[in-house]
């Protein structure tokens, strides 16, 4: 780098230490951001995985009754198994009977306790045989009554619960207060891959399961001693025949933690596709402020061209800030990085998704990631501004004014171009996606991530032309300011079109403050109106009772089903229907490979009084299944047909008896059964509300007043809950984009601050040829007014195509470009208010700089 150079760095860094701490700040902003979302995303991914805990680790082989789903390895099975068959064999040294139930954990004040992210809350049965028992008690005693539970600590620390405490257990049926008498661990893991476990005797599980005496779900079995695992499964297959899935212990391990890893993979990705976004806002605020440097130290880079230093050693000293800056960026980041991540641990968390489970991860990944991206994005943004400070002439020293240098448009049009051909070959696929797969999740997760780097070339090729509409958008700005503001406007146009990279890089500060914010907005409002809309369309009933506990997907937790009784004889009730619901899987579709189906039932009676679906389907009969018009296409099915599904108590025939519509999406989006068919399917099919006509809020609440952990919601209320799993997506977005939008609105404030700050002899000429303060802070309120306007309508322009293209690309109706009136007017003029807020202070101290101070700035 050379000696010299390294002591000009030395001096710039004693003398400038005020412009750097800014662009200083604003990288380790971004890199504490960039840290944080790849520490959530590793820990997520480290949670919804389990880690490699698993409550199978000591059986050799396990015995599920009928068939298991091959798909789906934590899938319950669908048939019984008699406990004393597999006790009998000889090469069998130990078994215990197994089930599981889903449950809600609620602390004694109501509150529903979150299972570890992704998971569940089950029920199964404490095994009293150490040779098979895998929980390690870390406080307490096994359970040894009814009533008597012990949980995994995962779910003791999330709901703030010790050995002796009491909680509530919300059953399919029922809810069951128990006290806990132990604390486990499993592998030395708080939870498992399934989720966090509630271990109560096995008697207490098996009735819960609603299983016969001596029949469970599965059996776990060890192997005598000398006898391999993989010959006592052979020996159990050809024993029970197809009664029954044997699989050993190590497959079902092996599966759970593959479907896991891979569950956990897929959300480190959303997350990751949002750590981009941090990225690429922390290269546009670096590059802005490395920008504005640049442009404040132009006569002293000039002079070091007059003085006999080349192009390429002035570039290099330039790179060699940014390599300082970045330095020290990437070890305040990654030092910010744990608490910030923390905060986002919490705000998921409240949403129902909760990672806390795993720890703070210190591995080679979460430390050098960010740190590497310290450096580079510093580098990457300060690339350009190396390359015009290496351009500046030596003439340019002799010049008394900030004036810009003229440069070639050339380089600028054609990246501008380069930039937009990307973004318009990103969105094409995002149509070429949407053409070629199906509907679903998994499209619409495609289509989203090239409508967002699409989105995100396209801001980076109109900042690149920003240059262009300054001097336009600051004609028109001081004709109408002449108007208002007399000679004061027109010296301000002078200044705006003298300098429009000065204002285009404060203005392209704002256009992405401003894209931020009203995209994520926007697609938010859309959304949300369009499940008012629709729950509003389908919920004939005025009223819902719901749990105030939530899944992991942040839906009301199931009830118990006691509830529609408790609330059918309450004042003026007309109608009290428990809407159910259960996962079957079609395995006699003519489409081969169907997914699983959700099937709800409400009441005996069908949906009539409570739901209005579309299509007007007649109430299904005992035997017979509805289909949504999506699902009955799908599956290639025609009314009249019969179909075979694979349920929670075995394979059941149905015949389809027509189709319809929900298009909330919320109470039975795929298929409707009667109850009486519902219970043939599942008899512990989920409550996930009771839906009421009539009666009043306050008679309800009476009603249930005796039931811990439920709650009366109105119809609006009850869809918005409802509607959580579907619109939690959006909500991490608000998480990621609120902290990027404070990345931008502080680079924002940088720029801002630093332009102003380097025409601190401009303006001191200005006071000398009899210019009052009042009248330079004019002058920059009228700049500011052009950052404003530009920065606001490409923005703007931003966030509607990019909402335009979702709904064109994804076909759905809950992204609908179609904004309410008082958006624009609201972001615009929060929009003025942060420009003018940013501009205010450092305003007003060039305008109290002394002549002769000014007359001596660089």
């Amino acid at each position: 780098m050379g000696n010299p150079l390294w002591l000009i760095a030395r001096r710039t860094f004693a003398e400038g230490w005020v412009r750097l701490t800014a662009t200083l700040l604003a990288a380790l902003g971004s890199i504490a951001l960039i840290a944080a979302s790849l520490q959530f995303a590793l820990r997520a991914q480290e949670a919804v995985a389990g880690s490699d805990a698993s409550e199978y680790f000591r059986a050799d082989v396990l015995v599920r009754g009928g068939t298991a789903d091959p798909g789906d390895p934590f899938a319950p099975p669908d048939g019984r198994i008699r406990l004393d068959r597999i006790t009998a064999l000889p090469s069998v040294a130990a078994a215990a009977g197994d089930a599981e139930v889903a449950v809600t954990a609620s602390r004694t004040d109501g509150r529903g306790i979150m299972a570890a992210a992704e998971g569940r809350t089950l029920l199964r049965p404490w095994v009293p045989d150490p040779r098979l028992n895998p929980y390690r008690l870390e406080a307490g005693r096994a359970p040894s009554a009814d009533g008597e539970v012990a949980v995994v600590r995962h779910l003791s620390r999330a709901g703030e619960l010790s050995v002796g405490d009491a909680m509530t257990l919300t059953l399919p049926h029922r809810a069951h207060r128990v006290r806990i008498t132990g604390i486990v661990t499993v592998q030395g893991r708080d939870a498992v891959a399934a989720g966090d476990l509630v271990l109560a005797p096995p008697e207490a599980v098996r009735r819960a399961a609603a299983l016969p005496a001596g029949s469970w779900q599965g059996v776990w079995v060890k192997a005598a001693p000398g006898v391999p695992a993989e010959r006592l499964r052979g020996e159990l297959a050809r024993e029970l025949g197809g009664a029954a899935t044997v699989r050993t212990a190590g497959s079902v391990r092996l599966a759970q933690a593959a479907a896991a890893s891979g569950e956990g993979a897929s959300i480190a990705g959303v997350v990751g596709m949002l750590a981009s976004v941090a990225i690429f806002v922390g290269l546009f605020v670096v590059a802005n402020t490395f920008g504005a440097l640049v442009r404040q130290r132009t006569r002293r880079l000039a002079l070091l061209g007059a003085i006999g230093a080349t192009p390429r050693q002035i570039g290099r000293l330039i790179r060699l800030e940014a390599l300082a800056v970045g330095a020290v960026a990437s070890a305040g980041g990654l030092a910010a990085g744990f608490p910030l991540a923390e905060l986002i641990v919490r705000l998921f968390a409240r949403d129902g998704f909760d990672v806390s489970a795993a720890a703070p991860q210190t591995g080679w990944a979460a430390l050098t990631v960010p740190a590497a991206a310290g450096i580079l994005v510093t580098q990457a943004a300060a690339w350009r501004a190396a390359r015009r400070a290496a351009a500046v002439p030596p003439v340019q020293a002799l010049r008394g004014t900030a004036a810009e240098s003229r440069e070639r448009s050339w380089p600028r049009l054609l990246s501008a171009a380069a930039l937009s051909a990307g973004a318009i070959l990103l969105f094409g696929v995002a149509v070429a996606v949407r053409a070629e797969e199906p509907p679903g999740p998994d499209r619409t997760f495609v289509v989203g991530l090239m409508i967002v780097f699409g989105a995100m070339l396209a801001v980076t090729g109109l900042a690149m032309l920003t240059p262009y509409f300054v001097g336009p958008l600051g004609g028109l700005v001081g004709r109408l300011g002449a108007l208002a503001g007399g000679e004061t406007a027109r010296l301000a146009r002078a200044t705006i079109t003298r300098s429009p990279r000065r204002v285009s890089s404060a203005a392209s500060s704002v256009m992405l403050g401003v894209a931020l914010v009203a995209s994520v907005a926007l697609v938010t409002l859309s959304a949300q109106d369009r499940f008012r809309e629709a729950g509003r369309q389908v919920m004939a009933a005025e009223h819902a009772i719901a749990s105030t506990a939530r899944t992991a997907e942040g839906a009301p937790a199931p009830l118990p089903r006691d509830v529609a009784a408790a609330v059918a004889g309450a004042p003026g009730v007309s109608r009290a229907v428990a809407l159910t619901r259960t996962q079957v899987t079609p395995v006699s579709s003519p489409v081969p490979g169907a997914e699983p189906l959700l099937v709800s039932a409400a009441g005996q009676d069908g949906p009539r009084d409570v739901l209005r679906l579309g299509g007007r389907p007649p109430a299904p009969r005992p035997g017979e299944i509805a289909l949504s018009s999506a699902v009955l296409e799908r599956l290639g099915l025609r009314s009249g047909q019969d179909i075979v599904v694979r349920a929670a108590r075995g394979r059941v025939a149905l015949t389809v008896t027509g189709a319809y519509h929900d298009p909330s999406h919320l109470f039975a989006d795929q298929a409707l059964v009667a109850q009486a068919t519902m219970d043939r399917l599942d008899a512990n099919a989920a409550t996930q509300a009771v839906l009421v006509r009539g009666g009043s809020r306050e008679a309800l609440a009476r009603a249930v007043a005796g039931i811990p952990g439920v709650r009366v919601l109105g119809r609006d209320a009850y869809v918005e809950a409802a509607s959580r799993p579907l619109t939690r997506a959006l909500r991490a977005t608000h998480g990621f984009a609120g902290l990027a939008l404070l990345l931008a609105l502080f680079g924002m404030a940088t720029t801002v601050s630093m332009s102003v700050a380097e025409r601190t002899r401009e303006f001191g000429l200005l006071a000398a040829v009899g210019a009052t303060g009042r009248q330079i802070r004019a002058i920059v309120r009228w700049e500011a007014a052009t950052v404003v306007t530009l920065g606001t309508a490409l923005g703007l322009v931003i966030a509607l195509g990019a909402l335009t293209l979702l709904h064109v690309t994804t076909g759905s109706s809950y992204l609908r470009p179609a904004p309410p009136w008082w958006l624009f007017p609201a972001i615009a003029a929060a929009a003025a208010a942060a420009t003018l807020a940013t501009s205010a202070l450092p305003t007003r101290r060039a305008a109290a700089v002394p002549i002769l101070t000014a007359a001596a700035t660089e």
